[in-house]
């Protein structure tokens, strides 16, 4: 089982769906893997990190930079999703984040998403993700 596997409640869930936040997460914790990251999402997919708003790729891309400004590494653990109902392609996510930090120490964080998923040519991305944590623990 995956790190990032998350628990669902027990209705109908597309297993690619599932995949893919594992995969995000993932990806999410990789200092490095920008590029990789804004492919989860369609090019003109809307990302909302708190108070930071991107919208398309390269908008997304530059958020995603800035997230890696003042951590040093990050640790997700979507504890649980909650699909909209049977077989949808909208979910709420719950999780922790654990944060190494630049100027030293470490930061813990919960936070709640809401996230819509698509399918380009098969292949699942993110059109809208909205992330709702607080702030200020990067900054402490």
């Amino acid at each position: 089982m995956s790190a990032y596997a998350s628990e669902y409640p027990s209705i109908s869930f597309d297993p690619g769906y599932k995949k893919f936040f594992e995969d995000f997460y993932a990806t999410s914790d990789t200092p490095d893997a920008h590029e990789k990251y804004v492919d989860f999402f369609t090019p003109d997919a809307t990302l909302i990190m708190a108070s930071k708003r991107g919208k398309g790729s390269s908008e997304i891309l530059a958020l995603r930079k800035g997230l890696w400004e003042k951590v040093s590494s990050r640790v997700h653990r979507p504890l649980k999703i909650f699909p909209y109902g049977p077989n949808s392609d909208e979910v709420m996510l719950h999780g922790t984040v654990k944060y190494g930090l630049k100027v030293g120490g470490e930061a813990n964080v919960d936070w709640a998403a809401y996230a819509h998923l698509t399918k380009v040519n098969g292949v699942v991305k993110m059109d809208f993700y909205q992330v709702y944590l607080d702030t200020a623990a990067q900054n402490r």
